[in-house]
C-alpha cells in the first residue's frame, strides 16, 4: 500500500530521480515510518516480469539481507535492480554468469580463485606504480589549466590500475573506458546508448578478455591473468569465466571508483574547510568517508528464496528486495550527523563496499589505495582546484554517477 510519507507513485529506481539527486529525504522518511516498504511498479517496468520490489532502508536490515544468501539470492534475478522494460528474460539470465550474480557454492568457488589478484601483497605491489601514475595524471591536468575532472583525472587511475592488475596494455585502457561507459549508460538518452549498443560493448569486452586469457594459457607471464587461468586444474578460471570477471572489473573497479573520486572532489570543493584539513593533515580516514558520502552504487537487489520476515515486513518467496546502500550510509542510528562530510569520521561502518557477506567488495583495498593516491597527488599539485560549473549527473536507476564536472586546475 502507498506510504503516506512519500508522493504517490514515487519509485526509488526511477532514473529520472538520480539524474538530479539521490533521494535522501525520501529514504529518511522510510527509515522513520516504513523501513522495509513495498514499492509497487507497473508490470514489468524493471524487466523482471513482476509488479514491484521491497525497499530496504535501514543499515541493520541491509546488512541482514547481505549476509543471508540462502534466503536472499543474488542469482535468481541478478543484483541489478532495474533494466529497461525491453530487457528480455534471456538477456537477464545471461548475466548470471558474472560473479556479482552468483550464489554460494558457485560464487565461493569463483571468488576463491579471483581473490588471488587482490591479496594485500598483490595490492602493495601495485602501490609504487600507481603512485607514479597518479602524479602524472594530475600533472597533465595542471598543464591543461582547466577541463572535465571526470575524464581528465577521476577515470584515469582506476583504468590504469585495472590495466596494471590484469596485464592489459595501457594503450588499451581507452577501449575499456568506452566499453564500460556503454554497458552502464543505457538509461541516459543524452549518451544515445541503446540496449543493443550496451550488449555489443559487453560482448566485445568479454571477447577481448577471453583472447587475453587464451594468450596466457598458451604462454604464461608474471601477471594476474596467468595466475587465474594458466594452470590446468579446477582451481583456475576458464577463458569464458575470466571474460565475465573482466566485465565485472570494468564496472566494479572502474565506474565505482571513478565516481567515488568525482563525488569526493566535489565534496571537498563544496566543503572548503575539509579540503584545507585534508591538504594540511591527510587523515587516513578520508577515503572511507569519501566512499560513504559518495556511495557510488546506490542499490543492488536480492530475491527471496522462501517466505521470510525482515524489519517487520512479510516477504514472499520470489519477491525482489532492494538493498539501498545510499540510505544505510545515512542512517542516523549508526552515523552521528550523517549529513556532514567529515573526513575524520571514525569509526565509519559504511556499506559503500557492500553489506558484508559473500559479496563484500573484493577490491576494497585497491579502491582505497587509488582514492588515497589520487587525492594526495591533487593536494600536492592542484591545491587551488575550483569548480567552474555544477556537475552533470548520469541518468541511472542504480548508480550515483557523474558524467562531467568542469573545474579550473590552477
Amino acid at each position: 500500500m502507498p506510504c503516506p510519507a512519500l508522493p504517490e507513485g514515487f519509485d526509488f529506481t526511477d532514473p529520472d530521480v538520480y539524474q538530479s539527486r539521490v533521494p535522501l529525504p525520501e529514504f529518511a522518511r522510510l527509515r522513520r515510518t516504513a523501513p522495509v516498504w513495498w514499492c509497487a511498479q507497473p508490470h514489468n517496468i524493471a524487466g523482471f516480469g513482476d509488479d514491484g520490489y521491497w525497499v530496504v532502508t535501514r543499515h541493520e536490515d541491509v546488512k541482514e539481507v547481505s549476509t543471508k544468501p540462502d534466503i536472499f539470492s543474488a542469482h535468481r534475478n541478478t543484483s541489478i535492480i532495474r533494466f529497461n522494460d525491453s530487457m528480455t528474460r534471456d538477456q537477464i539470465d545471461v548475466q548470471k554468469l558474472i560473479m556479482l550474480n552468483m550464489d554460494p557454492p558457485e560464487h565461493t568457488r569463483v571468488r576463491q580463485i579471483v581473490q588471488r589478484g587482490f591479496t594485500p601483497r598483490a595490492v602493495r605491489a601495485l602501490e609504487g606504480a600507481l603512485r607514479e601514475r597518479a602524479g602524472k595524471i594530475v600533472e597533465g591536468a595542471r598543464r591543461s589549466g582547466s577541463g572535465d575532472f571526470v575524464t581528465d583525472i577521476a577515470c584515469e587511475l582506476p583504468l590504469q590500475a585495472i590495466a596494471e592488475l590484469i596485464g592489459v596494455p595501457q594503450d588499451d585502457r581507452a577501449r575499456i573506458f568506452d566499453w564500460s561507459n556503454k554497458m552502464i549508460a543505457y538509461d541516459d538518452p543524452e549518451l544515445a546508448i541503446t540496449e543493443e549498443v550496451g550488449t555489443t560493448a559487453a560482448m566485445e569486452l568479454i571477447s577481448y578478455a577471453m583472447n587475453l586469457a587464451a594468450d596466457r594459457k598458451a604462454c604464461p607471464a608474471a601477471d594476474i591473468v596467468s595466475k587465474l587461468v594458466a594452470a590446468e586444474d579446477d582451481g583456475n578460471l576458464g577463458s569464458d569465466e575470466f571474460g565475465f570477471f573482466v566485465l565485472l572489473l570494468a564496472v566494479a573497479g572502474n565506474e565505482t571508483t571513478r565516481n567515488a573520486i568525482t563525488h569526493g572532489m566535489h565534496a571537498f570543493l563544496t566543503h572548503p574547510d575539509q579540503w584545507e584539513l585534508y591538504k594540511r593533515e591527510r587523515p587516513a580516514t578520508a577515503a572511507e568517508e569519501i566512499v560513504r558520502w559518495a556511495t557510488p552504487v546506490v542499490s543492488f537487489q536480492r530475491t527471496a528464496t522462501r517466505d521470510t520476515t525482515l524489519g517487520g515486513a512479510r516477504i514472499r518467496e520470489g519477491q525482489r528486495v532492494g538493498i539501498f546502500y545510499a540510505s544505510a550510509n545515512n542512517d542516523p542510528d549508526v552515523f552521528a550527523r550523517p549529513e556532514v562530510f567529515d573526513i575524520t569520521r571514525d569509526p565509519n561502518p559504511h556499506l559503500g563496499f557492500g553489506g558484508g557477506g559473500p559479496h563484500f567488495c573484493l577490491g576494497k583495498s585497491l579502491a582505497v589505495l587509488e582514492i588515497n593516491l589520487i587525492f594526495q597527488a591533487i593536494a600536492d599539485t592542484l591545491p587551488d582546484i575550483a569548480l567552474t560549473d555544477a556537475p552533470r549527473r548520469l541518468r541511472s536507476s542504480w548508480l550515483n554517477g557523474v558524467k562531467e564536472m568542469r573545474v579550473r586546475y590552477a
